[in-house]
């Protein structure tokens, strides 16, 4: 038995084929990445919101106010507890345009009657997040909340 020769005109309809069928393809796409769940979502929106919350503490403590210390401590206590349960990816690097459009508006002069109701507003706001979280979570923003309802109450009325 002879081996058989492939034409000319088999090896370059072929080799089209291939090349069609290699370009079609094109190169792989950057996957995708997954969108944070509405938990996640929540904890990293609370995160945030607490080292807001921190800041303006923090303001008011440097200019003196250190009656407040343990107020702000309990804040940080908050956030390292809801860390645990969020995985932070590594950003993009920002770019000119995102960095001018995420720069907040300065924020108003602290002052005692805006962190009282400050937490007072968080504190009523922590019972609309209970029904989208796991029941461990839940419990967590609770224990904030509460924690939240006593600084309305705690906070002195003066410095």
């Amino acid at each position: 038995m002879r081996p058989r020769h492939l034409s000319r005109r088999v090896l370059l309809v072929g080799g089209a084929a291939a090349l069609t069928a290699c370009s079609s393809t094109g190169p792989p796409q950057p996957s995708v990445q997954a969108s944070d769940s509405p938990e996640t979502t929540l904890l990293k929106d609370l995160i945030a919101e607490k080292e807001r919350t921190i800041a303006l503490y923090s303001s008011l403590i440097s200019g003196g106010a250190q009656k407040l210390a343990p107020f702000r401590d309990r804040h940080q206590a908050h956030v390292n507890e809801l860390r645990k349960y969020v995985t932070v990816a590594s950003a993009p690097p920002a770019t000119a345009a995102s960095t001018a459009a995420s720069t907040p508006a300065p924020a108003p002069k602290p002052s005692l009657s805006r962190l009282r109701d400050l937490e007072r507003k968080a504190a009523a706001l922590r019972i609309r997040q209970l029904d989208r979280v796991s029941p461990g979570v839940a419990q967590l923003i609770a224990s904030i909340g509460a924690c939240e309802a006593a600084h309305a109450l705690a906070l002195p009325r003066s410095l």
